[in-house]
């Protein structure tokens, strides 16, 4: 699997997991989707310019890469492998951690790089052959997945049942929606993260395509909206191994739960909604968790209070509006097109490729990172939303393209073309919008020849159709060649047969 190229947004998101979130080396590496050794690389860079995430998370892409400078090689002492594999077993304890002490214990002296330390460990831990019952830490994952059983409903379609449960408490939720798309998942996960009033550090799904982009044992790739749902509520989405179950056994007895204590019991209801399937789970759960456990005291409610509630991290401010994206580029009327609708942006990005995320709501276009526009979405097709900030003052970063230049470019084919071109830039508050339809316009010239452009041009100002499709049909068509009729005076002569005005007196 080729690697994937990095960029200053990726950089920034593996900054943020393992200074903010705290995550191991192989976790932060899984998240971001790249090797461990790249992680290792940028933490040292970063550790070496000596930049925490507070000062990180400040700096825009341009800033940040002017401080990442290359970390020096430091001298080769044999670290106490036995003493590290002890250290390993205690909470929050990482490899990247002990390779910093043991950075640090041995300044002025040649030490291993990351990389070579994390090496020699694994074959050191090779030689000791053990195994261990998965435990989870408290408030550190969320389990997620989807019911394979499903609820029929009156109005047509099934409900599919969305679960999730921590893992230390195994604390669980579940919803019903309408299918089991990427809007269903972030509907789900946003859903639960409100239900249990906190985020986790991970959210672990299976490998479904609606969630991962490129299914990997050892580099699964996330999409770019579940991307940007996990940078919204500050946590990573890291998918369990295709065919290994046992990477989210919480979320497989959750769900085994759920069927056996929920779904059963709703059987024999009919129901005519998927959202009265929603409703009638959401009575379910509070006994579902409320449940005393069988061989351990207390319940999931209980040990939720006791041990996950307090680990979790604070909600956000606002709630996550599901987004898709998309690379725009600047057209030279200074507005990209997303949906047939026109948004503007700074006239200085004229030519620029930006990212556009877009919402139910809105469009935010980002340059490098930064946001440099925020629209409301527009539903008009053809429509344009322009703010007044992004034009240039008297239009002098366009002067090239001035309404008169167009003119006159135009009456170099002949007086129709010329004038077509005013009814054009006419129809718009700023003459930039009909920019494009003019260019198109003139460029027609170019398959058709003048002659024929003028004529087309003509007809469309007699038909009264100023725009540059209908220009183009008529070129395409072929009219502008037929000859025209001119009006006669010939009218039908008196025949024996017709009845005449007076046969109506």
């Amino acid at each position: 699997m080729p690697a994937q190229r990095m960029n200053m947004r990726m950089i920034k998101d593996l900054f943020r997991l393992k200074f903010s979130g705290g995550l191991s080396l192989e976790r932060t590496a899984a998240a971001v989707g790249v090797s461990k050794g790249v992680v290792a690389k940028y933490v040292g860079l970063a550790n070496a310019a000596g930049l925490d995430w507070a000062a990180i998370q400040d700096l825009d892409e341009a800033s940040l890469a002017a401080r990442l400078q290359p970390a020096k090689h430091g001298a080769r002492v044999a670290p106490d492998f036995p003493n590290v594999h002890r250290e390993l077993a205690r909470k929050g304890v990482t490899l990247m951690l002990l390779w910093q002490e043991y950075q640090a214990a041995h300044v002025g002296e040649r030490t291993y790089q990351y990389s070579q330390f994390c090496d020699r460990y694994r074959l050191f831990a090779k030689r000791l052959k053990r195994s261990m019952r998965q435990i989870h830490q408290a408030g550190e994952k969320l389990f997620i997945d989807f019911a394979g059983t499903t609820i029929g409903v009156t109005e047509g379609g099934r409900a599919h049942i969305f679960v999730a449960a921590l893992g230390a408490s195994s604390y669980t939720f579940a919803c019903a929606t309408a299918a089991e798309k990427t809007e269903h998942w972030i509907d789900g996960m946003v859903r639960a993260l409100a239900f249990i009033g906190g985020v986790p550090q991970l959210i672990v799904p299976d490998n479904a395509r609606a969630v991962i982009a490129e299914p990997d044992r050892y580099e699964p790739r996330a999409t770019e909206t579940v991307k940007d749902f996990a940078r919204h509520y500050a946590t990573s989405v890291l998918a369990a191994r295709p065919y290994h179950p046992q990477d989210k056994a919480a979320a497989e007895s959750a769900v085994q739960v759920v069927q056996r204590w929920m779904l059963a019991r709703l059987r024999h209801i009919t129901f005519a909604s998927v959202a009265e399937v929603d409703r009638a789970i959401a009575a379910l759960l509070p006994g579902l968790n409320a449940r005393p456990f069988q061989k351990l005291p207390g319940s999931r409610a209980s040990v939720f209070a006791e041990i996950d509630r307090p680990a979790l991290a604070p909600l956000p401010a606002t709630r996550y509006e599901i987004a898709r994206f998309k690379t725009v580029r600047v057209h030279v009327d200074y507005h990209v097109e997303i949906d047939l609708h026109r948004y503007s942006v700074p006239h200085a990005l004229v030519g620029c490729d930006l990212d556009a995320r877009l919402t139910a709501h809105g469009v935010e276009l980002l340059h490098k990172g930064r946001r440099i526009a925020a629209h409301a979405r527009g539903h008009r097709l053809g429509g344009f939303t322009t703010l007044d900030d992004h034009m240039p003052a008297a239009h002098r970063a366009h002067r090239q393209w001035s309404p008169q230049r167009l003119i006159d470019w135009g009456r170099t084919i002949g007086p129709a073309t010329g004038a077509l071109i005013e009814r054009i830039l006419a129809r718009f508050k700023h003459p930039e919008h009909g920019y494009r339809s003019c260019l198109g316009l003139l460029s027609l010239q170019r398959r058709y020849g003048r002659e024929r452009l003028e004529a087309a041009a003509a007809l469309a100002l007699e038909l009264g159709a100023c725009q540059y499709r209908p220009v183009r049909d008529i070129l395409a068509s072929g009219r502008d060649q037929l000859a025209r009729t001119e009006a006669s005076d010939w009218s039908s002569p008196t025949h024996a047969h017709l009845r005449g005005a007076a046969y109506y007196q």
